[in-house]
């Protein structure tokens, strides 16, 4: 990078292979910039041509295609919507190719934290009390016996427990009562009700709803008992009564999840969701190139990293698949990729209708380049597994899960899944917690982690000033067991977490 000033801005050149690089600074017509003179205005986090780049020739950024030439592109000029477009193109996904041995530190030396070590074998990071509904119909309900309790004060006799966390959807009814739609959000019910950071969990009903809890509770063997307990609004006698009962409930169940206390854990305990929103041009180079490396870290530790968002890694899907430890491995991840472009055939959307106008207006032109970014956030090591969304997570190292982009679906699948911690990078500036899970965010660049101080627990911006990736890999990871030991994120001061537990619905609406 040069230094910074109107006449010679900085920028970045990814590659040796690239015919683009990077704004660090704005630049302005005539400046010079990787020994070429700009042509026109070039914003911050956007591109500019260093070489001729012919109509219908691949635009690159990180060694990889991002785009194609829609018209002649000039060295100078401003690379972006207007002059690139996207058509389909070969990718070999050369399967496991890239898979190797990952360097594992002995247990003895490998970093620990202070977390709560649950009966059934999980370690969470948090002591919540949640109420799950099994239909939006009971949803009011649960808010109310979660209101009652938290106005009661009789919390503040309970400093271990978090806070009693009501989990409402929009779902639970008028939808079929088998196969892909009622299994999302079985899943995600069950994930929720045993998670481990969870300490008790109640369990709120209508009573006549197609998801029906007693049907839960025999296939996945749930019983019920001083942390986990179920009701319905029809066999209480009605909302007053479901409000009552539940806080006598929730009242027995405190001194029972109060008793948990936290003990030094090794950080092979840590399940991490990888999230990223509000993206923009510096997203691949900083902060999701930092939280790559702290991934790395943390699975040399024994750990995992639960990548997510399948249409946002879209178009990169060939640099996972050769890290695939095998080829069935690396065939299921290129399978939900075929799944996905169906699905959005069907529903007449494309997978390039992402990025979103405000990553647009960031620097990010088409979904490949987004998804080259976001895959950073995976680090480098073997994809051990592929889950759909909210499987239980049971691999250690990194995995990937399918999930949508949109933040909050993805992060309540991987948190079904069993995820304890999660990091979100984001550039544009994200408001976003996600109780029982903490969420760390991690800004891309100074201006917005100054500008949203308030939101924003890491700035990796200064990567852009000379701290190296991996510098600030470990700072992240470092934190990210600091706050696995109870120490608190930004999102978790300003309250975030009640109302981001959105289950994915799939299919008709009845």
């Amino acid at each position: 990078m040069s230094s910074a000033n109107m006449s010679s801005p900085r920028v970045i050149r990814l590659s040796p292979d690239d015919n683009v690089v990077v704004a660090v600074d704005q630049i302005m017509p005539g400046a010079q910039a990787a020994n070429v003179s700009a042509q026109e205005r070039v914003p911050r986090g956007h591109k500019m041509a260093i070489v001729a780049i012919a109509q219908d020739q691949a635009v690159k950024k990180f060694g990889q295609i991002i785009g194609f030439a829609s018209k002649p592109i000039e060295p100078g000029q401003w690379v972006h919507e207007h002059n690139v477009t996207l058509h389909d193109f070969t990718r070999d996904y050369k399967f496991a190719e890239g898979a190797k041995n990952d360097e594992m530190l002995p247990p003895e030396m490998r970093a620990t934290f202070e977390g709560y070590m649950r009966e059934n074998g999980k370690v969470g990071t948090r002591n919540y009390i949640g109420i799950l509904t099994s239909v939006n119909c009971s949803a009011s309900a649960a808010k109310f016996i979660a209101e009652e309790v938290n106005r009661s004060g009789i919390l503040n006799d309970y400093p271990d427990i978090d806070g009693v966390v009501p989990f409402v959807h929009g779902s639970g009814c008028g939808m079929a009562a088998y196969g892909e739609g009622f299994e999302l959000l079985r899943r995600t019910q069950w994930g929720y009700a045993t998670h481990p950071n969870l300490g008790a969990a109640l369990m709120v009903g209508l009573g006549c709803e197609v998801f029906q809890i007693d049907r839960m509770k025999d296939e996945y063997n749930l019983v019920e008992g001083d942390q986990f307990q179920t009701m319905t609004i029809q066999a209480v006698g009605g909302t007053r009564k479901t409000v009552q009962q539940g806080v006598e409930r929730i009242k027995a169940m405190l001194p029972i999840a109060a008793k948990a206390k936290r003990e030094t854990r090794p950080a092979s305990d840590v399940t991490l969701a990888l999230q990223c929103g509000g993206s923009d041009g510096y997203s691949g180079i900083t902060a999701n190139a930092a939280l790559g490396a702290a991934v790395d870290e943390l699975v040399k530790h024994g750990g995992t990293g639960v990548l997510a968002e399948t249409p946002e890694i879209y178009g990169a899907e060939h640099l996972l698949t050769r890290r695939a430890m095998n080829r069935a491995v690396g065939e299921k991840l290129a399978s939900r990729i075929k799944w996905w472009e169906d699905y959005t055939s069907k529903l007449g959307g494309e997978m390039n209708n992402n990025p979103s106008p405000g990553n647009k207006a960031g620097g990010l032109t088409t979904i490949l380049e987004k998804s080259l970014g976001a895959a950073a956030k995976g680090g480098s090591t073997t994809l051990r597994a592929v889950y759909e969304y909210a499987e239980p997570i049971k691999d250690k190292g990194f995995v990937f899960m399918d999930t949508p982009g949109y933040d909050p679906v993805g992060a309540t699948g991987q948190v079904a899944g069993g995820c304890n911690v999660m990091c979100f990078t984001t550039g544009r500036g994200s408001a976003f917690g996600c109780k029982p899970t903490p969420s760390i965010k991690l800004a891309t660049n100074s201006s917005v982690y100054t500008h949203m101080i308030d939101d924003m627990d890491i700035n990796c911006g200064d990567i852009l000033d000379g701290v190296s990736v991996e510098e600030k890999g470990q700072e992240i990871f470092e934190h990210v067991l600091r706050v696995a030991s109870g120490e608190h994120t930004k999102s978790e001061d300003l309250g975030y977490g009640d109302l981001e537990f959105v289950p994915w619905q799939v299919g008709a609406v009845m």
